[in-house]
């Protein structure tokens, strides 16, 4: 008898044991829609999706999710996440001034770049130094405004403004044109991301 009702209550269990998880579930939503009907079947672990904007949503939680990308799941406690989407993208800032191979020969160019240097540590404001030096016709005082990508600047000179901090004075070269520059970061990094997240109580 007593054998009997273990095997009952084994038949009873084993449908408990075979519900996948809340993250195995989560794992297999991969739209927005798919997220949408296991909201509308789940009500019990009280889904829901919603929005974040870096910049904007600075609670802990908001801000570990805003350093995710698409397709993370993981778990806070009792609370399992999903990040359905990721939008993000960087753009940077920084006042320049343009050297012309074609126009100077390197030595010339050597020699200009530590004069502008020494003005510039001597006090001499970029943009000045800009409207004085620069051979492009910029006429915005060197200021490259908010920029991303190669069609709007040279890879080289991106990869450099990226790769220094606000306020560095730096040389780019970039030798497949026979370009130089002399460049001044003037902006952090501005990083723009909004994810849509699903959140379900359960693991």
């Amino acid at each position: 008898m007593k054998i009997s009702i273990v095997y009952i209550l084994l038949a009873f269990s084993l449908p408990v044991f075979a519900q996948p998880t809340v993250r195995e579930q989560f794992e297999k939503i991969k739209t927005t829609q798919e997220a949408q009907k296991f909201i509308d079947a789940n009500a019990p672990l009280k889904p829901v999706m919603f929005n974040l904007t870096y910049g904007k949503d600075s609670a802990l939680i908001e801000q570990r999710l805003l350093k995710q990308n698409k397709g993370d799941v993981f778990s806070v406690g009792y609370v399992t996440y999903l990040v359905l989407d990721a939008k993000e993208s960087v753009a940077y800032r920084a006042n320049y001034i343009f050297l012309d191979e074609f126009s100077l020969t390197p030595s010339q160019i050597d020699s200009l770049k530590k004069v502008i240097l020494k003005k510039d540590s001597e006090g001499v404001s970029f943009e000045e130094l800009s409207d004085q030096y620069t051979m492009d016709g910029n006429k915005t005082r060197g200021d490259t405004d908010w920029f991303f990508g190669e069609e709007q600047m040279p890879k080289e000179f991106q990869d450099a403004v990226k790769a220094h901090k606000k306020g560095e004075v730096f040389y780019v070269d970039v030798p497949q044109y026979q370009w130089h520059y002399i460049v001044k970061k003037t902006y952090d990094d501005r990083i723009q991301k909004e994810i849509t997240v699903l959140r379900a109580n359960g693991r």
